[in-house]
């Protein structure tokens, strides 16, 4: 795994984190393997809110994809 790539995931989701945090939540990004898919864990009140899938895919995957093109796939873990 790239450092230079992971440090870009991680400058998207600090965009995106203040957002997550207003609602008691967080996300963490774990790794990127493949060299193109981004492993994150939610926390706090993500992990367990009934709209995670959403925050997913409407708010953390595109803001990601977004910044970083090279990412071609966002998973969680223990969602």
């Amino acid at each position: 795994m790239s450092q230079e790539l992971f440090d870009r995931v991680e400058d998207a989701l600090k965009t995106i984190r203040p957002y997550l945090e207003a609602d008691g939540g967080d996300v963490e990004l774990l790794e990127v393997v493949d060299g193109n898919t981004a492993m994150l864990e939610l926390k706090g009140a993500c992990s367990t809110c009934s709209m995670s899938h959403m925050t997913m895919k409407a708010g953390i995957e595109e803001t990601i994809m977004k910044a970083v093109p090279e990412i071609k796939s966002v998973q969680a873990v223990r969602i």
